[in-house]
């Protein structure tokens, strides 16, 4: 693997694995607070719409929905795979999302909610001065566990011929005949990612506590 340089695969792997998980979470993650405040809102249609969105990306297997996105929405348009499968991934992440940070709005206390409007803020002044702060602190663990379960997710960008780095490893074995280097190789970076930001996430978390001590 060394020699041929086709180590150089897993590194373009990785890099397309993190481009993807990277750019999938950002999205997400402005797509499910847009729903999810649709979601909290009083308004009935935009609560439909937000659950009609939440059902449908949550009940399709997201290898099947990077196949819709690429095969049967973007393909004809002559889109790249790369950025098919970051919208894919993207959208995905939006609706877990959405229920992450639903439940973290609903999980604030009403009372909360009341204090805030008996001290004359609005109803959207208590939603972003009160609640959503102390949202964030509750579901961090959560969002942790999403956007490490993304990374691993990019596994499957190979049915559209994306080259992640489990892809990259496939093609090492399939080259050399030998599997346990290249994939045992993609198994152990993957592992340090996943670590890594479980790390990274538990200081971030332990920082934001400290202001509730």
């Amino acid at each position: 693997m060394i020699a041929g340089q086709r180590y150089m695969l897993i590194l373009q792997g990785l890099g397309n694995t993190l481009l993807i998980s990277i750019c999938a979470i950002i999205i997400g993650t402005v797509l499910g607070c847009i729903f999810a405040l649709m979601k909290v809102s009083g308004n009935k249609i935009l609560k439909v719409i937000a659950e009609v969105y939440t059902t449908v990306l949550r009940g399709i297997p997201l290898a099947t929905q990077l196949m819709i996105f690429y095969f049967v929405v973007f393909a004809p348009l002559g889109m790249n795979r790369l950025f098919v499968a970051i919208l894919a991934y993207g959208f995905n992440s939006g609706a877990y999302c959405t229920e992450i940070f639903r439940a973290g709005i609903q999980g604030v206390s009403k009372g909360q909610t009341e204090a805030g409007r008996s001290l004359g803020l609005s109803r959207n002044q208590t939603l972003f001065k009160i609640i959503l702060p102390q949202a964030v602190k509750a579901v961090l663990p959560t969002y942790t566990s999403e956007f490490i379960v993304l990374i691993k997710e990019t596994s499957v960008a190979s049915f559209i011929a994306v080259m992640d780095m489990t892809k990259a490893g496939d093609m090492i074995r399939s080259a050399t005949y030998n599997a346990w280097i290249p994939l045992l190789s993609c198994a152990v970076i993957y592992l340090i990612l996943t670590v890594g930001l479980t790390k990274l996430f538990g200081i971030f978390e332990k920082r934001m506590a400290k202001s509730d001590r």
